[in-house]
C-alpha cells in the first residue's frame, strides 16, 4: 500500500551546497522532516551542479518520512550562466545586456526540455529565446 502524502513542498537550493539555514530548515522543520537528513542527501545527488540553484519538491508522508525530485535549474539561471552575466536587464526591449549563440540556446533547451510544456525541441527552444528576451539577452542566430 503506498504512503499517504501529508504535504508537498517546492524550493529553491543550490545544488551540492544545501544548509540548513533558512529557507529550507524552516520549511522541512515545520512539517516534522528531519533537515540534516535532507540536506546530506540533497547534496549528494547534486553535487555535480556544484551552486546552481536548482528547484525540488519535497514530498513529505504521514510517518514524517519524505522522498524528494529535483528538478532542471531556472532559464533564466542557465541563460545567465551562458551569458556570463550577473543579472537581467531591467528594459530588455531597449538595453541589451549580453549574447548567447544558437549552439547554447539549443545546450539550455535540452537541459530544461523535459521540465518544459513542449512536444519537440524546436518548441522548447522558442520558450527558452523567449526567457532570453525578456532577461534582455540577444541570441546569435547562425546564418
Amino acid at each position: 500500500m503506498a504512503k499517504e502524502v501529508a504535504v508537498k513542498i517546492k524550493l529553491q537550493a543550490p545544488g551540492g551546497q544545501a544548509t540548513p539555514a533558512p529557507p529550507i530548515g524552516p520549511a522541512l522543520g515545520q512539517n516534522g522532516v528531519n533537515i540534516g537528513q535532507f540536506v546530506s542527501q540533497f547534496n549528494e545527488r547534486t553535487k555535480e551542479l556544484n551552486g546552481t540553484i536548482v528547484p525540488v519538491v519535497i514530498s513529505v508522508y504521514k510517518d514524517k518520512s519524505f522522498t524528494f525530485e529535483v528538478k532542471s535549474p531556472p532559464a533564466a539561471v542557465l541563460l545567465k550562466q551562458a551569458a556570463e552575466i550577473a543579472k537581467g536587464s531591467g528594459v530588455p526591449n531597449k538595453e541589451k545586456v549580453g549574447k548567447i549563440s544558437a549552439e547554447q540556446l539549443r545546450k539550455i533547451a535540452e537541459t530544461k526540455f523535459k521540465d518544459l510544456n513542449a512536444y519537440d525541441l524546436a518548441q522548447a527552444e522558442k520558450i527558452i529565446r523567449g526567457t532570453a528576451q525578456s532577461m534582455g539577452i540577444e541570441i546569435e542566430d547562425s546564418v
